[in-house]
């Protein structure tokens, strides 16, 4: 088993469970779909194949077996039932208020170490309740859900300082070190004794426009950190643009 993350864009929370590597599957459909005429499908005797419509995009799905344990220990929520710990993962599936009006699933990062770090949404939830105490609150969940990546959100500035709805761009399942694109936010998993000063010397290391100290004291603002000074291991820090921080990109 493996501890594993979903990281809410909005609202920064974090949502740790544990991971079941062996039921990990990828899934890839492309952009296409039988073309069709007014009458309906295209036939024809010599046709070999059905005409295909090259419609662009595609989608990139993620199934997940994941697991919850009342007994597990390391976690933030102390609860006799199970259903207290998966309630927020069957959230995300849930369509929230966005602001342009529209409802969708909010927006969602997976983040596995340091190889896995994926924005996307939850469409689909299913769970298998196991232990029951006597008075019916199960203890134990097997959690499987259907996770597709979408395009990473970037804002830009246009004349007169508004700031348009986000628009998307084309998603990498990992960003480069010693890189934060402009537009873009990281997550950093922070490894055991690594000091805030250190990761923000590794993400920004050719800026010269604020020095070291001011960089790690604004990163901590950024992550509303209480104590900068002791980070524990495996927490996960957004690592915005130097732009964001009031540097310059």
């Amino acid at each position: 088993m493996e501890r594993v993350a979903f990281l809410l864009e909005e609202t920064n929370e974090r949502l740790g469970c544990l991971l079941n590597p062996d039921s990990l599957v990828m899934r890839r459909v492309a952009g296409v779909q039988p073309r069709r005429s007014a009458g309906g499908q295209f036939t024809g005797m010599g046709l070999r194949d059905d005409p295909l419509l090259y419609t662009g995009g595609g989608r990139t799905e993620l199934e997940l077996s994941l697991l919850f344990d009342v007994s597990l220990v390391g976690s933030s929520i102390e609860t006799s039932d199970v259903r207290d710990l998966t309630g927020p993962l069957w959230n995300l599936a849930e369509n929230t208020l966005g602001t342009n009006g529209h409802r969708r699933p909010p927006l969602v990062r997976f983040v596995w170490g340091k190889s896995w770090n994926i924005p996307g949404i939850v469409v689909a939830v299913a769970e298998a309740l196991e232990q029951f105490t006597t008075d019916g609150a199960p203890q134990r969940s097997w959690l499987r859900m259907r996770f597709w990546r979408v395009s990473e959100p970037q804002k830009e500035t246009v004349p007169g300082g508004q700031v348009p709805q986000a628009r998307l761009a084309p998603a990498n399942l990992v960003m480069a070190p010693n890189s934060v694109p402009a537009g873009r936010t990281q997550v950093h998993t922070v490894s055991a004794g690594e000091r805030l000063d250190e990761i923000a010397a590794h993400y920004y290391p050719t800026s010269s426009a604020l020095e070291t100290p001011a960089l790690w004291r604004m990163l901590a603002s950024f992550n509303n950190l209480q104590d900068p000074l002791h980070i524990p291991a495996g927490m996960l820090l957004r690592i915005p643009p130097l732009s964001a921080l009031g540097g310059t990109s």
